[in-house]
C-alpha cells in the first residue's frame, strides 16, 4: 500500500545504502533503514546538504545512537495529517533510539480506522502498544471512546500532548504491559468495537514484563477475540518484525477471531522520489 500522497507533511527523498533521507514538515532528516539494500540516487554531498539532522549508530547498539544537527535544526517541532474530519497535530522529537514519534507509513491505518468508528458510531477502540497515539487520535477524531495502553509513561505523556495539540479530548490512558491489561479486560467481561494492535519484537512491560512477539502473539491475540463484538467492529495488526509476513498475521488472526467480513493485508511502504518502493511493515485490517 503505498501512501505516498496522502500524507503532504512526509516525503521519502531517497533511500540506500543502509539509509533514509526523510522530509518531516520543514526539516530533512538522515536515518539508518536496514531494509534499503540498493544504492542511493542522491550523490553524497546532497544528502549532506539536504539533511538538518542525522543519526549516528552507537558502535555497540544496533538502536541506540545520537543526532548530528544543524544549527537551526529544533529538538522538537510538529507536523500535521487532515483526512476528511481528521485534522492531527503530532510533536516530532529526536530520540536516543532514531525514532522521531511518528511512523508515517501508519496514515493508511488512521485513515481506516477513522471510516471504520465513523461507520460504527460510538465506538469503543483500545489501541495496544500504542506508542505516541496517532491510532488514538484518529479513533478519537471520528467520536469514538478510546482507551490508550503503553507501558512507557513518557510516550503516553507525548501521546496526551498530541491529543490536546490536535484540539481532541477525552482519551483514557493506561501505562502497564498491554497482555496483562487484556488478560484483566477479559476477566472483567469487557467489550471493544475495534482494537489495535502495534507489538514490537521485543519489549518490556511498566514492571519489567518481557515481550517476545513469537511467544506471546498468539495469546494476545486470544485474549482480543474475547474482547471483540461479534458484529460491528474491526482489528488492525502491524508487525514490524523483519521475516514476518502480512499473509502470517492473517493466517494468525483468522485462526483466533473467525472468517471477517472483510479483510486487507498486506505492506505498508512509501516510495521514494526515484521511484524505489521501501517497505515498512505489514498489516492486516478486518472487519465485522
Amino acid at each position: 500500500m503505498n501512501i505516498k500522497t496522502i500524507f503532504p507533511d512526509y516525503t521519502l527523498i531517497d533511500t540506500g545504502d543502509g539509509e533514509k533521507l526523510e522530509r518531516f514538515g520543514a526539516h530533512v532528516l538522515r536515518r539508518p533503514e536496514p531494509q534499503a539494500i540498493w544504492r542511493k540516487t542522491l550523490p553524497e554531498a546532497e544528502w549532506q546538504r539536504l539533511a538538518d539532522a542525522s543519526f549516528l549508530r552507537e558502535e555497540r547498539s544496533e538502536e541506540r545512537g545520537e543526532w548530528r544537527m544543524k544549527p537551526k535544526m529544533p529538538s522538537r517541532w510538529s507536523i500535521r495529517y487532515d483526512y476528511k474530519g481528521m485534522h492531527l497535530a503530532m510533536r516530532l522529537g529526536l530520540t536516543s533510539f532514531k525514532h522521531v514519534g511518528i511512523f508515517p507509513e501508519q496514515a493508511a491505518n488512521w485513515n481506516f480506522i477513522y471510516d471504520s468508528c465513523q461507520e460504527i458510531g460510538k465506538a469503543r477502540v483500545l489501541n495496544l502498544f500504542a506508542y505516541t497515539g496517532g491510532a488514538s487520535l484518529a479513533a478519537r477524531a471520528a467520536g469514538a471512546e478510546v482507551t490508550h495502553v503503553d507501558s512507557v509513561k513518557q510516550v503516553v505523556t507525548w501521546s496526551r500532548e498530541n491529543m490536546e495539540s490536535s484540539g481532541l479530548d477525552g482519551i483514557r490512558w493506561i501505562v502497564e504491559d498491554a497482555l496483562k491489561f487484556v488478560q484483566r479486560e477479559v476477566r472483567r467481561g469487557n467489550r471493544y468495537n475495534g482494537i489495535i494492535l502495534d507489538p514490537p519484537a521485543y519489549g518490556r512491560g511498566a514492571n519489567g514484563e518481557k515481550w517476545v512477539l513469537e511467544q506471546h502473539i498468539t495469546q494476545m491475540l486470544e485474549c482480543c477475540a474475547e474482547l471483540l463484538e461479534p458484529q460491528n467492529s474491526f482489528l488492525v495488526l502491524n508487525l514490524y518484525s523483519m521475516g514476518l509476513s502480512s499473509t502470517l498475521a492473517r493466517t494468525a488472526v483468522r485462526e483466533c477471531f473467525g472468517a471477517p467480513k472483510s479483510e486487507e493485508y498486506g505492506e505498508l511502504l512509501f516510495e521514494d522520489e526515484a521511484q524505489k518502493q521501501l517497505p515498512l511493515g505489514t498489516y492486516y485490517r478486518f472487519r465485522r
